[in-house]
């Protein structure tokens, strides 16, 4: 294990080790094994070195419990910045440390999304182009190390970080707050941290910097990647009345989540096959190769029930096969198996509309406006009451399944506008464009013409989210990721 210094969140020995890397030249070629912490930066960095014009290295602006940098792969077409128009996905995987397959996949999917776009394969060139691609390889370095000290071989050594805290029970519990509000009949449905009245436990460094990150960048779509059974599983994670399994906690997007479930399992050669045996007693292949992760058992603090609570973002828990800590000679087989239903799934990030909303008469963006949509394709309409709000520069990215939805777009001092859209979600293209230019009402007008200057988009973005987590940095403004390369 390598040693990190950390002044001021500056990872100078990494730095160090990747100015030499410079120097030298890269290594010469992917190998199939199990990374240490070291060599998975390596990794990350002889990637950025063959692609520099398309990767950015990043470490989040806090380690974890020893100290270990939490390192992030961006690939986009302008590594660093959101780009209008262009959603944001993510990848973490090895949250659990002895689970370590996801570990292995996206050092290799980083590898070779760089390799196919040097090459031109044009359906990686269009994915690039038209996304922009966050890959963590492993949010618990820690647990990791611990498990391979041991042998990888018990199911639970190295799970959860060295406080001993299992880190996809750590976020906190925003399912308890949708819930109530729920039976209360209350409209907030989305971004609930501001709700937040407490902490069940005291967060962990790594849970700190994945909540920042979720924060900093307005992710459409992502998944966390673990192991010890094979099946695609979506929110919510907890139950409604607190049973602890059998009973399927359905989100206002249910069918969204169903169709990205499936649109992993269903790339996979044995995930949703009807003829595999199941990992214990599971039948998740009768099911598609998915589930509703209530259903399976409820779970308290998980990562992927915050995404969607408390951002635009969409997540699903990867399940990636019965072996926690598959031998290294398997590996390889293991990414061909999983290839094709990896990227696939990151090309869900295109499904539905998305659009920029804007003043009608200034023209300027407008951001944390409320995106409502509503199901007509049947005889009624059916109000989906998981509201998602525009960002940066007043684009915003809405998931849906094919169908007729009745859109409605609000923000105080605007005129509410609906359109009416037709989604067909071809595959392997944009999502369909529709945007929203609202009229200012009145009193916008008074202000406009008393030469009221407000503040940018961004400011405001970034103003909004630190309020959401002051229970994080304690009204301190958020960091941004160190940049590696």
């Amino acid at each position: 294990m390598f040693n990190v210094r950390m002044e001021g969140f500056r990872f100078s020995s990494q730095l160090f080790i990747w100015l030499i890397a410079v120097c030298i030249g890269v290594s010469s070629g992917f190998e199939f094994k199990h990374h240490d912490n070291q060599e998975l930066f390596n990794v990350l960095r002889d990637v950025n070195i063959k692609c520099k014009n398309i990767t950015r290295v990043y470490a989040l602006n806090e380690g974890s419990v020893l100290g270990i940098p939490l390192y992030v792969i961006e690939f986009s077409t302008k590594p660093g910045r959101h780009e209008v128009l262009k959603p944001e996905f993510k990848y973490i995987a090895n949250m659990h440390g002895n689970e370590v397959l996801g570990r292995e996949l996206l050092l290799k999917l980083a590898d070779y999304l760089c390799d196919e776009y040097r090459t031109g394969n044009p359906h990686i060139k269009e994915l690039i182009e038209t996304t922009r691609i966050h890959l963590m390889p492993s949010m618990n370095p820690d647990g990791w190390q611990l498990a391979t000290d041991t042998g990888g071989h018990d199911y639970l050594i190295g799970r959860t970080n060295n406080n001993s805290v299992d880190l996809n029970r750590n976020f906190p519990d925003l399912d308890r707050i949708v819930f109530d509000n729920e039976y209360e009949n209350s409209d907030k449905n989305n971004h609930l941290l501001e709700q937040l009245t407490k902490l069940n436990d005291p967060l962990q460094p790594e849970t700190r910097a994945v909540i920042r990150l979720i924060m900093q960048i307005p992710f459409v779509l992502s998944a966390n990647l673990h192991g010890g059974d094979l099946v695609a599983n979506y929110p919510y994670d907890e139950s409604r009345s607190g049973s602890q399994s059998n009973e399927y906690a359905a989100t206002p997007d249910d069918e969204t989540f169903r169709h990205l479930a499936l649109a992993y399992s269903s790339r996979h050669p044995d995930m949703a096959s009807q003829h595999r045996k199941g990992c214990v007693d599971s039948q998740f292949a009768k099911q598609g190769g998915i589930t509703n992760g209530a259903q399976w058992y409820s779970l308290q603090g998980g990562m992927q029930d915050f995404n969607y609570l408390s951002s635009n973002d969409f997540e699903l828990t990867l399940e990636l096969g019965c072996e926690k800590y598959p031998p290294p000679e398997d590996l390889q087989l293991e990414w061909e198996r999983n290839k094709e239903a990896l990227i696939n799934y990151i090309w869900q990030s295109h499904i539905g509309i998305k659009g920029v909303v804007y003043d009608a008469k200034t023209k300027q963006p407008i951001s944390n406006a409320i995106i409502h949509v509503a199901n007509v394709t049947g005889v009624e309409s059916i109000d989906i009451k998981h509201d998602i709000t525009s960002v940066y520069g007043g684009d915003y990215y809405r998931l849906l399944t094919p169908g007729t939805y009745k859109v409605t777009v609000y923000k105080d001092g605007y005129v509410p506008h609906t359109k009416l859209v037709t989604v067909t979600n071809p595959s392997f293209t944009q999502a369909l464009r529709v945007d929203f230019p609202l009229k200012a009402t009145a009193s916008i007008s008074f202000i406009e013409s008393n030469n009221f200057i407000q503040p940018k988009i961004e400011d405001q973005y970034a103003a909004r989210n630190r309020d959401w987590a002051t229970w994080v940095e304690e009204r301190e403004p958020i960091l941004e990721p160190i940049a590696i390369a």
